[in-house]
């Protein structure tokens, strides 16, 4: 895979309001972008981090759909002064280490657990499963036509007291009480 620049690929994305076309095989080489760049585009309190040494943590909660395309974006990359690393989970109790959280597919039996055990702490929770954002996720990553969209739903990303900066929810769809909107 060639060079790739997240953040400049994230504000392309945006620019053209997040309508990117993603051919099946490229789909989650999209989303890896798209979840790197999350971690640009919001405000981290700072009880988010467990001390000044410690990493900004991106997992994967269930059957990884990235591969190794979620470490090639990742790879060497720092938030605020803190290396970037990829987790990958499969137990509930390790999620509360995690900066950002993409619920996996396979793991759609564990999702409210996985927000439950992640409730009023700044963890951003992104998935791509039907109805993610109106189950309580904060971005759901969805495909329609080919293009990768955005839902974001606000009461979630407040009650974790997390702040988005406005050119991201500019380019999604938000919903919530802030926002009403149907079929998140």
């Amino acid at each position: 895979m060639a060079a790739l620049n997240p953040l400049r690929a994230l504000i392309a994305l945006l620019a053209v309001g997040v309508a990117v076309a993603a051919p099946a095989t490229d789909e989650y080489r999209v989303k890896a972008v798209f979840l790197f760049n999350f971690a640009r585009f919001v405000d981290w309190p700072a009880v988010t981090f467990g001390g000044d040494s410690a990493p900004f943590a991106l997992c994967v909660y269930g059957d990884d759909p990235f591969g190794p395309d979620l470490d090639a974006v990742v790879d060497g990359a720092s938030i605020a002064g803190r290396p970037m690393v990829v987790r990958r989970l499969h137990a509930l109790e390790n999620v509360t280490g995690c900066q950002i959280v993409y619920i996996a597919a396979s793991a759609d039996r564990d999702f409210e657990s996985v927000l439950a055990a992640l409730a009023h702490r700044p963890t951003l929770t992104v998935s791509d499963l039907e109805g993610a954002a109106r189950r309580g996720a904060m971005v759901r990553m969805l495909t329609v036509g080919g293009h990768v969209r955005l839902r974001i739903n606000l009461d979630a990303v407040h009650a974790a007291h997390l702040t988005l900066s406005s050119n991201l929810l500019r380019a999604a769809e938000v919903v919530g009480s802030a926002a009403p909107g149907e079929g998140a």
